[in-house]
Order: C-alpha cells, then structure tokens, then sequence
C-alpha cells in the first residue's frame, strides 16, 4: 500500500540512519567503554575509542585498495574483536559485509560468493584452508585480507594476492571522512539455509539495521550498566544484531572468539570472569552450557542475567534449570534470517504474575512471545484468510516492517514467500492469545497429519526433554500406509541413564500430555541428533533417514 502523504513536517528527515553513526555516538558517549574478547593469548582488551580508530584505519585501507560503493566483501571469522571492527567499518565505508557461513558446505559456500558477486574476501588466519579450498572457483575476488597477529610473511598460503589487516591499519591514519550513505543501501548480507534448493540472499539495509537495534535495546531492557557477550556466531543474521544494540546502548562487549562445544569451560569462565549480564545464543549451545554448569562443582551466581534464546523453543527443563541453578532468566526470542531476526519476544506481563501458577508461568515463558513493536503480523490460515487470536486456532505466521526482508536478493518472488500485500511468509505454524502471545506449533512442513488430525512437533519435543533422563529430543512425521503420517521421536539420554530407561518409561511419561493416538509409534535411542548450520533440528534429513521405517514395518 502507498503511503498517503500528510502536512509537511519540518524534522531533518534527510538525517539518514548510518550504521556508522551507532559508533560514532557509541564513542562520543561511552568512549572508555571496555571491549574485550577471548584469544589464543588470553583475553584481550581495548576500549570503545581505540576500536574507533582501528575502524576508520580499515575503512581508509578498503578506499585504497580501490574497494567502491556497493562492494561486496566476504567475511570468513569467528566472534573476534576485528570482526566487530569490520561489523561497522565495511558497511560505513559504503561496501556491503557478506557474513560467510562457516557451516556451509563448501558447494554452499562457492555458490554463496559467486552469487553474491563478492570482490573481496577477508578471512581469519586459521581458516585460510577453507579459503583456499574455495578460491579455486573465485577468478573475480580481487584480493584475501588475513586476520592475523603474525607477519605475513610467516603464514604459508596458496592465496593472492594476499594482505595483513594489521599491516594495512599501521598504513592508516586514524581519521576517515564516513560517506554519509542512503540509509537504504545495503550493509550487510546472509544467506538462508533453507531445506530445499540453493540458499537465498537476504540484504539488510542501513536503516533496517538501525531500527531492529533499537528493538533488540528496549526488547532486551538494556543499558550501559550492561555487560554483554556475544554468543551467537556473527556470521548468523548479523549476529542478531547483537553488537550493533551493545554499542547504541554503550553496554560491555564480550566476544569469545573461536569457541567450540568442547571447550565449554571457557563460556562459562567467561560468564563468570566478566560479569556478563545479557547474551544471545541457541538451544544447541546453552544446552550444553547448562550442563557443564550442572557438572562445576561450584555453580556460578548468574542472579539477574538475560540470556535471549532464539533458534528453536528452549525447553522447559532448561530455563528451569538455569533459574535453579545460576538464577539467569531465559528470554525466548522468535525469528528468522529474514527478519533481523527479531519478530517477537517474551517477558511476563505484570498483570499475569497474579494470575498465573507457576507451572502456567513456565509454560508461557516457552511461547514465542508478543511481537515486537514496529511490526506487523497476522496468522493465515490454509484458504489464506486470518484466524481468530483464540490461542486455539493455528496459521501461518507472515510479517512485515521496517527490518523484514520484502524479497531475496536476484531470486524471483513467488506468492509462497510473500503476500499479495507484502507481508513475509515465515513457514511457521502458530497460534496467537488473546494477550497476543505467539505459539508455534510447527512448521508448515512439519506438521504431522496423522489420520486427518495434527500433532505439534514441537510441543512433543518439548515434552520429552522435561523428563529427567533426556537430554535432547527431535519429533518427526513418517509416511504412513494407513494414517498418512504417524510420530518418530528420537532421543538422546544423558549419560548417566543410558541402557537404564525403557522406551517404555518415556511413552508413559508423553501419556500425561498426550492422547494415546498421538504417541510415537516408535522411539529411537540415538548418539546424536542432525542439526542445521544455524543450530536447529534438521528434520529433513531425518525424515530422509526413515522414510521408508513405518511402510516396512506396514507391511
């Protein structure tokens, strides 16, 4: 719909919404703001002002390699303090910052770059073999900028031209004339990981960049006093626009670098060690946090720390267990690639508290939340008419706003992506209360149609993973000779209950919830559960796996 235009205003709305200006007002207020991220050598540390500088050397360096307007520049890093540089030097230089995906497949990765049409590409010195092993299908990247301590000299590689991002910041002064850029020119770029055909490209533009900021700031109640870590790997939606929040309000930032699951340790040293009050991250790492956490002797005092959880629905049976144990709140947080990612948040209205038993609590907390403020959204249902805010009647979740995507970068646009009138098709099954809670019960392909009823994934997952022995869970619908689908489930067991629980025991438990009808059919003990790049269940892959399973057993 055009816009209708009213009465003159006489605001400056010619003022365009930078990214650059979320650090140059972060420096000009919070200049002795510390930045500290966890390296090979220990922690470094640095404050607001120097990242300043350090930024405008770099945006001075990419001027001089001749990189213009519009650009596109590849980032191959992990969560290091020269990314959060590069977070605003190569979107405020005017170039645009494709976040690479580190766990693409490398055809993924090739396609990523070549799409993209990147020129550049800046990659950390521990994975140049990846760049190598992708740079062989890039006749047009210009140039590798290598993130490294070492001289360059030092560092062996098949790459070239070659150049050191410290060597080219010495080479610079500390002052940079910021182009004043259209807001909606393209910053920063990701590209889905969708379950079927090549990933798309998802363009975030200044201006949308700054306004879901500004939402991540009041959804996330935070302020200078805050100290935060970024968990979430910088390559996934722009981080869920996590540093660029941290820097608006002038909070700590927390980086940890290269970070694996087996070395957990040192997430939870950081926590700790930094006084960290407010993080993102997925189900699939604060999973496995809380359970090194459970194994420390000493539990950490965590009292009055937010961690914003996004990527799948956290479990009951984690936030509980992060309440009890270190007094953090979970936050669940709903969204996507496509949009910033923030669509919705849940915090406890204060008119519920009275209301609500404490087990009602928990339950809600483990809803979407109400959508966030700047957005529209409305459910469709199956004949794409609205449904009612019932928290009954379920429909596709579409939205629209000033940080949603309105298409995909050189990919036609279909009806099964966008509405007639704009709005984003998630794939997401919900529901909504009449408080304007959002429920997911599903994606629209993973619902599970048993004899021309619905079983919600989901809530199924979500209720194997309350009971004590189950560490993780995946629920998926099998083609099915008479009911068309019926449930799989499949369960890891922690380690202290593996060979000692019964499938039995687990489907007396989902009974309590469950109608008989809906139970599993069967129930598979399993080492590990396939994810995606971004962290969630990849149920195509496990409905791939035993697609035949309930047809030969039919038979």
């Amino acid at each position: 719909m055009e816009p209708v235009r009213g009465f003159p205003s006489t605001s400056q709305d010619n003022y365009q919404l930078n990214i650059i200006n979320i650090a140059r007002h972060g420096v000009r207020n919070f200049s002795s703001q510390e930045i500290t991220c966890q390296g090979p050598q220990g922690m470094f540390r640095y404050t607001y002002r120097d990242a300043f500088r350090r930024m405008s050397r770099f945006a001075g360096a990419l001027r001089d390699l001749g990189v213009a307007i519009g650009d596109r520049i590849g980032v191959l890093d992990w969560n290091s303090h020269r990314n959060y540089e590069m977070y605003f030097a190569i979107p405020g230089s005017g170039a645009v910052m494709l976040l690479l995906n580190l766990r693409l497949s490398p055809p993924d990765l090739t396609y990523v770059i070549q799409h993209a049409e990147a020129s550049w590409l800046v990659v950390d010195e521990t994975l140049l073999p990846i760049a190598e092993m992708l740079s062989r299908n890039f006749p047009a990247i210009r140039g590798y900028i290598v993130l490294t301590d070492k001289n360059l000299s030092d560092i062996q590689t098949t790459l070239n031209p070659v150049f050191s991002y410290e060597a080219l910041l010495e080479a610079q002064p500390a002052e940079f004339e910021w182009p004043n850029l259209d807001e909606t020119s393209a910053a920063g770029a990701c590209y889905t990981t969708g379950t079927t055909g090549q990933p798309k490209g998802v363009y975030y533009s200044h201006r949308n960049t700054y306004l879901h900021a500004m939402a991540i700031c009041s959804g996330g109640e935070m302020s200078y006093r805050d100290v935060f870590l970024q968990l979430v790997p910088m390559f996934h939606a722009m981080g869920w626009g996590g540093v660029y929040s941290a820097t608006m309000i002038g909070s700590k930032v927390v980086l940890p670098g290269m970070y694996r699951l087996d070395r957990l340790g040192e997430l939870a040293e950081l926590l700790v060690n930094e006084k960290v009050t407010v993080c993102n991250g997925a189900p699939a790492i604060l999973m496995p946090m809380l359970e090194y956490i459970r194994g420390m002797k000493e539990k950490p005092d965590l009292r009055g720390a937010r961690f914003l959880c996004g990527a799948t629905e956290p479990p009951i049976a984690m936030m509980k267990g992060y309440h009890e144990l270190t007094g953090a709140e979970i936050i669940h947080a709903y969204g996507a690639t496509e949009t910033s990612p923030l669509v919705s948040i849940n915090r406890l209205k204060p008119w519920l508290e009275g209301r609500l038993s404490e087990e009602e609590k928990w339950d809600l907390r483990r809803k979407q939340g109400y959508v966030v403020s700047g957005l529209d959204v409305k459910l469709l249902g199956p004949d794409n008419a609205e449904v009612p805010h019932d928290g009954k009647t379920p429909g596709e979740i579409c939205v629209r706003g000033p940080w949603i995507t309105g298409s995909y970068h050189r990919t036609p646009v279909s009806d099964q992506q966008f509405t007639a009138d704009g709005f984003w098709r998630s794939g997401d099954v919900a529901t909504m209360d009449e408080e304007g809670y959002l429920k997911i019960t599903d994606r629209v392909k993973d619902v599970i149609k048993s004899g021309g009823e619905w079983i919600s994934s989901v809530d199924m997952e979500n209720e194997l993973m309350s009971f004590g022995p189950v560490l993780e869970a995946a629920v998926v619908g099998i083609k099915h000779p008479k009911w068309e689908e019926r449930p799989l489930a499949l369960v890891i067991l922690r380690k202290e209950y593996q060979g000692k629980i019964e499938k039995e025991a687990i489907l007396s438990h989902l009974a309590h919830k469950f109608a008989k009808w809906q139970l599993p059919d069967e129930i598979l003990f399993v080492d590990e559960i396939p994810k995606t790049s971004v962290g969630k269940i990849n149920k195509k892959v496990i409905r791939e796996a035993h697609r035949d399973r309930y047809m030969q057993s039919a038979g």
